[in-house]
Formats: C-alpha cells, sequence, structure tokens
C-alpha cells in the first residue's frame, strides 16, 4: 500500500514549498490510517484463523465418516469433542481406515479352543482368508498393537466383566484367544444363560463375560435360533442382578447396549405395563425404540456412576451389521470380501438413532461423574472400525459347509465376527484405553 501512494503523480519540484508541506501532511495522515486499518483487519483475521476451523472441525468433520442424523440438537457433538486430538498429543483411535497387514492374526482356530461353532468360519469352510490380513490404522497416530505378555503382567491378581449381549460374548472369545497364546486360560464357570468366566492361574487373573442383552430386567421366551414364543417382558426401570449383584466384585468392565432393544416386548415401569413394541391384538401404546433405549441406558449408566465402585468401566457403543438385499430373516447376505474405504459407506438411519443415544447418554454420565469418585468412565466406540468391514462375518458360514452337496444356505449371520477377524482389533483398542492410557 505505501508504494502505490508513492508513485503517484506527484511531482514536488514544480510545487511551492506551501503545496509541498500541504502534501506531506496528507500523505503522513493517509499512511497513520492505513496502518490502523492494517492493524484493526490482522484482529479480525486472528479472531477467524483461530476459532472458525475448530467450529468446522467439530461439525462438519464426522460427516465425512459417519453420516449424523441431523435434529434441532445435534445428538452427535459430544462425540466430537470426545474425539478431537488433545495438547498432550492423543488422537481419536476410532477413526481411520483398514490397512494391509501380511502378518496376520496372533491366533488361529487350532490354537485357540475357545472360539464357538456359528464364528469359526474356517473350519465351517469358509473358502477365502483375505479378511484376516487387514489391521486398524487410526487416520493420525499409531496404535501399537495389543501385546498379551503385558495386559496379562499388569493385571496380576485383577478381574475383568464384559457385560451385554451376543456380540460381548464374540469379543471375550477374541479377548481369551490371544491372552491364550501367553498362558491357557482354564474356564471355571458356565450357567444356562451363557455366561462364562476363564482364570489365567499364573496371573490369578479372571474374565468373565455376563449374558445381560437388555442390561434391565428381561423375561424372555426364545430358543438359541431367535425363535420366541411369546413377546419378552421388559423391565424398563429394574437393573438385570445377573450383573449387578457382581459389579462390585470386578475391577474393570466393558458394558454394552445393542439390537435386542429392537425385539418385539412389552414394556414395564413401576410394576404397571406402558406399552408395547409389535403386540397386535392387546391393546396396548406402541412405544418407539428411541424411549425405550435410552430410559434402559440411563438406568444403567446412573447406577454406575453414584456407586461407591473403584475402578474403571469401559461403555462400548453397538455395532453395525452388514445385511445387504434384506435382513437376516429375509434373505440378506454379506458376501464382501475387502473392507471399505473412510468414507465409502454411511450407517444405517437405525444405527444411526442407536448410536446418537448412546453417544448422548454416555456424555450425560460422564458429566455427572463426581471428582471425588475412584471410578473411571471411558468410551469405547467400535462403530467406525466394525462399518468399515463387510468382509469380516461369518455370513452362511455360521453353520458348517453350508453349500456341500449342492446345498443352499438357510440363513447369513452378518452381525457377528468370524475369529479369528476383524473383531480382534477391539484388544487394540482396549491396550490404548487401559494400559497405555
Amino acid at each position: 500500500m505505501v508504494k502505490k501512494i508513492r508513485i503517484l503523480n506527484w511531482n514536488p519540484r514544480s510545487l511551492s514549498k506551501h503545496n509541498h508541506a500541504f502534501v506531506k501532511l496528507v500523505v503522513s495522515i493517509l499512511l497513520i490510517g492505513l496502518a490502523f486499518r492494517l492493524f484493526f483487519s490482522d484482529s479480525i483475521g486472528f479472531s477467524s484463523v483461530d476459532e472458525t476451523p475448530l467450529l468446522l472441525d467439530r461439525t462438519v468433520a464426522p460427516e465425512t465418516t459417519i453420516p449424523v442424523k441431523t435434529t434441532s440438537a445435534p445428538v452427535a457433538a459430544p462425540e466430537i469433542e470426545d474425539h478431537l486430538p488433545s495438547p498432550e498429543g492423543k488422537c481419536d483411535i476410532f477413526t481411520g481406515d483398514w490397512i494391509p497387514n501380511p502378518s496376520g492374526p496372533i491366533y488361529t482356530n487350532e490354537t485357540c479352543d475357545v472360539i464357538e461353532g456359528d464364528q469359526n468360519c474356517m473350519k465351517n469352510g469358509r473358502p477365502d482368508s483375505g479378511y484376516l490380513y487387514w489391521r486398524w490404522n487410526p487416520r493420525d497416530c499409531e496404535l501399537p498393537p495389543f501385546s498379551a505378555e503385558r495386559f496379562l503382567e499388569l493385571m496380576r491378581h485383577k478381574s475383568w466383566a464384559l457385560i451385554g449381549d451376543s456380540i460381548s460374548r464374540n469379543y471375550v472369545q477374541s479377548l481369551i484367544c490371544i491372552l491364550s497364546q501367553v498362558e491357557k486360560a482354564v474356564k471355571v464357570y458356565r450357567d444356562e444363560d451363557k455366561s462364562k468366566r476363564w482364570h489365567f492361574p499364573s496371573y490369578n487373573f479372571t474374565v468373565s463375560v455376563i449374558w445381560s442383552p437388555f442390561l434391565v430386567q428381561a423375561d424372555i421366551f426364545e430358543d438359541k435360533n431367535g425363535v420366541a414364543t411369546s413377546e419378552i417382558q421388559l423391565y424398563l426401570d429394574k437393573l438385570d442382578k445377573k450383573w449387578t449383584d457382581q459389579y462390585q466384585s470386578f475391577d474393570y468392565m466393558i458394558i454394552s447396549g445393542g439390537k435386542w432393544i429392537l425385539k418385539y416386548a412389552i414394556y414395564y415401569e413401576n410394576n404397571t405395563v406402558v406399552g408395547c413394541h409389535h403386540c397386535p391384538g392387546k391393546n396396548l401404546t406402541e412405544i418407539g425404540f428411541e424411549y425405550v433405549y435410552r430410559k434402559t441406558l440411563r438406568v444403567v449408566l446412573n447406577f454406575i456412576v453414584t456407586s461407591n465402585h473403584e475402578g474403571l468401566v469401559l461403555f462400548r457403543t453397538s455395532t453395525p451389521d452388514h445385511f445387504e438385499y434384506g435382513d437376516w430373516f429375509s434373505g440378506g447376505i454379506c458376501n464382501r470380501t475387502e473392507p471399505f474405504k473412510e468414507g465409502e459407506i454411511g450407517m444405517k438411519d437405525l444405527d444411526i438413532g442407536l448410536r446418537n443415544i448412546e453417544l448422548e447418554e454416555y456424555e450425560k454420565a460422564a458429566a455427572a461423574l463426581g471428582s471425588d469418585k475412584n471410578l473411571k468412565l471411558k468410551l469405547m466406540d467400535t462403530a467406525q472400525l466394525s462399518l468399515l468391514r463387510p468382509d469380516g462375518h461369518p455370513g452362511p458360514y455360521r453353520n458348517p459347509h453350508p453349500f456341500a452337496d449342492g446345498k443352499k444356505a438357510k440363513i447369513n449371520d452378518c452381525l457377528h465376527w468370524c475369529l479369528p477377524g476383524p473383531i480382534d482389533a477391539w484388544n487394540d483398542l482396549l491396550m490404548e484405553l487401559v494400559v497405555n492410557n
């Protein structure tokens, strides 16, 4: 700006001394004005640079990974704030991509004997193995692999519990399989409700899985294939004693809800029927799953944060399924053989709804946790890395050799995970949240 002023068509020698002095005065005033303007503009510029990109990061970035339902009060905002990299160098381990891993899994179905038949894809005849050779890679940092030796050493005389539905049972097998490469786990308990406990003798370390698909009290009338003879009786304000009676005995817990909340049910509050989900002919009010899921998670998390328990609770988000061309009961399949890249797939509306409720209720509970408590509550967000792995499900190989002798697969499992498989990466998250963090 100063140069432009100096190259104007002024010729001082043709002016009188009086005019020359006047011109110098005008130029001085202009220069002072421009300097003031530049200083003021820079002040505004710093404000824009310092604040605006941060706001953009908090609202736009998640839309490129997992679509967020738009509402008048965005419910995904807590997740964004929780996952922003911190000044201490922490990063969002829950957002990233799957990259090739030539070394493959730590264990096989031959070196681990706790894999249930429904998830033993290799034994059941799945012909491809490419799904085994990927690892989770967060976007902006390195995630160290799970170290079974270090984990067991740090967990001497401790106890773990995984509380939830069949996805929790699926995951505990992965954890036990990896730990058993150091020392074989001894199963010390099993009940008729699918709850189990393993013990690692050299470390006096126990791992339990507690079957509690709703986390609240429920009377369930169905077989192992999900065929029901009556609606579930679900008590929205009564916690399931199968886990609350043992709660104080565990040092570490992973607790999660899930898609059982979508099952046909009759709902109770204060021992009184308040409505139902799909109960034709019963003259009851139909209640949406949003209210029921929010209510149950709030009761669960309130119990946790108001308890006098000393330990760590990881609240795990639910995981999306990958049924295509139908659902599990209507011919849906999952026959992809490679992961999606970040941004290639979005969540289904149903999964978005469940996730939004989970994140919102988690943030409320975390905010309510008093600083005087010795309990820690953390989020274990398995949604994104799971969303990108349509290739990791048993599909038709939930049953042994489903296409033998010209047979056609009766049902596909596009919700649970092959073992070994993508769910093994959850252990890397676990290591970071519990040990490295």
